[in-house]
């Protein structure tokens, strides 16, 4: 793989520390010109990569990549795009062969989630069955941590610590306020399948009637009846009650409680908010006064109170993933793997991208209450250190935080157009 350039996308839904794993791509390949050549990024993920949208991270300062390391979102632009299979749509795979062809790309870095592992194998697949050689590795990422093999997904610990903090600060002002107004707090968090993120919130809970006293997870069937005595005996007993509910909240028969009735592009159904229905059921069964949010974008850019561990693993995967093309890797992930839990020690290793394509990691049955609702002492030390460590951004004179936003330069095109 001698001088072979790298295309590098981001792809789903973005993270706080996405970023940082594109900065530590471009910085190892840095480090190792000659073993490899330049690091395209495919602006918009593979949308990008099929239109010949190329961003020459040559052209970016060492200072702006630094930056990147601290900066939320998705730099180089982010997409959900499904590729059919060679089979349903070869067109697609046969523009991506000309692009690496015209651009002398040699390997292709997928970063993303479970459907992105999906594309990165189909893409691994695709030099056999058109004749040419392209080095595929995943890169893992995503805030649901739903990806099978690796221990952690990065992404989920900063959104871990947000969860975590954002309920308990805001069950203090509940508390102020229960006596004579507001005694349930709903806070709806990602998670359509899996209730890692909602888990996370059962860190706040320290000791017993702490908040939240209520979660809510995808993988339990949501119960009115249980629900409902376990608010009125939180009120009653603690004064107010607060509720951790993932969007993926369903009933025994699996219909999800904010089923929008659409789907997005990768036939997933669209969640339509459940923190104002399960307040209206509260509302309506027990007349208490609630207020409910939803986390939405908040909790997946929140860079100014990241995870300092979740930044290093967003680091380290991005740092093997050249490691890994530079030894010849491909139809491979580097993934996390924890050897400890007291002291907290882990370290990358590869994996097949065929384990983890297509397929979900949901929360163990072992790390939820044995009511419900709440989470396990095994579940806390799972979680524990993936929340540990203050990773501040640097902040500007007015306050801010010294987000970067590069002005970037783009490859030529080589080929004609082509539209997704």
């Amino acid at each position: 793989m001698p001088g072979k350039n790298i295309l590098y996308a981001q792809s789903g839904g973005v993270t706080p520390v996405i970023n940082a794993t594109a900065a530590a791509v471009i910085e190892t390949a840095r480090a190792n010109r000659g073993r490899v050549g330049k690091v395209f990024a495919a602006r918009d993920g593979i949308m990008g990569a099929l239109e010949e949208r190329l961003i020459d991270t040559d052209k970016l300062k060492k200072s702006e990549v630094a930056a990147l390391h601290q900066t939320p979102g998705g730099a180089f632009g982010s997409c959900r795009y499904k590729l059919k299979s060679i089979e349903e749509n070869q067109r697609e795979y046969e523009r991506l062969i000309e692009v690496f062809k015209a651009h002398d790309i040699g390997v292709f870095f997928y970063n993303g989630g479970n459907d992105s592992a999906d594309t990165a194998w189909k893409v691994s697949q695709i030099g056999d069955k058109l004749g040419f050689h392209v080095q595929c590795i995943g890169i893992p990422k995503t805030i649901d941590n739903d990806l099978a093999v690796t221990d952690n997904c990065p992404g989920f610990g900063s959104v871990a610590k947000y969860v975590s903090v954002s309920i308990l600060e805001a069950s203090l002002d509940v508390m102020a306020m229960a006596s004579s107004s507001t005694k349930v707090f709903i806070m709806e968090v990602m998670g359509r399948h899996a209730g890692w993120i909602a888990a996370a919130g059962g860190l706040a809970c320290r000791e017993k009637g702490d908040p939240p006293q209520v979660i809510l997870f995808p993988e339990v069937p949501f119960d009115r009846d249980k629900f409902r005595e376990k608010v009125r005996k939180s009120v009653e007993t603690n004064g107010y009650c607060s509720v951790v509910v993932s969007e993926g909240a369903r009933t025994p028969d699996g219909t999800f409680l904010a089923d929008a009735g659409t789907t997005d592009a990768f036939g997933h159904k669209q969640l339509g908010g459940v923190a104002p229905v399960v307040a209206g059921m509260v509302k309506e069964d027990l007349g208490y006064k609630c207020h409910w949010a939803v986390c939405d974008y908040l909790q997946r850019s929140a860079r100014h109170i990241a995870s300092a561990t979740d930044l290093e693993h967003a680091r380290a995967v991005g740092k093997a993933a050249v490691e890994l093309a530079i030894d010849g890797g491909s139809g491979v992930m580097p993934v996390i793997k924890r050897t400890s839990d007291q002291p907290y020690r882990w370290k990358i290793e590869a994996a097949p991208l065929s384990r983890i394509a297509n397929h979900e990691k949901t929360l163990p049955k072992k790390f939820i209450s044995a009511d419900g609702f709440g989470i396990t002492p095994s579940c806390r030390a799972y979680l524990d250190p993936l929340i540990r460590g203050e990773a501040y951004p640097a902040y500007r004179k007015d306050g801010l935080p010294d987000y970067v936003r590069p002005e970037f330069v783009y490859v030529d095109r080589k080929l004609e157009p082509f539209e997704v």
